[in-house]
């Protein structure tokens, strides 16, 4: 699936981003860390359950991948990272979400 090698793509990114931020606000950085992992381990868990179970772990990737979006915008606003810097990692939310999205209105397999 080629949403989760960009998924992996946008942790490793994420990652290094932390720990500039961590310098300025430890608890934002922390946060943004979990909400980023947070996107491909619900990822992988939604492809391997049935019916309900398969659309809330999906749903729940997405509400992380959302919360990753929004640390990088506050993390802009509170001038921890500058607009460039995270211009990447929210085009690849944008497309994790997007395939999500995708992946959530499909019939699970029985």
């Amino acid at each position: 699936m080629r949403i989760y090698a960009i998924a992996l793509e946008m942790v490793r990114s994420i990652i290094r981003l932390a720990r500039i931020v961590r310098e300025h606000d430890a608890d934002l950085a922390r946060q943004m860390v979990t909400a980023a992992t947070s996107v491909p381990l619900n990822m992988q868990e939604g492809l391997y359950s049935l019916g309900g179970n398969r659309n809330a772990r999906f749903h729940n990737s997405m509400g992380s991948a959302r919360e990753t979006m929004s640390c990088l915008h506050v993390c802009v606003c509170c001038e921890y990272l500058k607009q460039a810097e995270v211009d990447t990692d929210l085009d690849r939310l944008d497309h994790i979400i997007g395939g999500l999205w995708n992946l959530s209105r499909k019939k699970s397999p029985r």
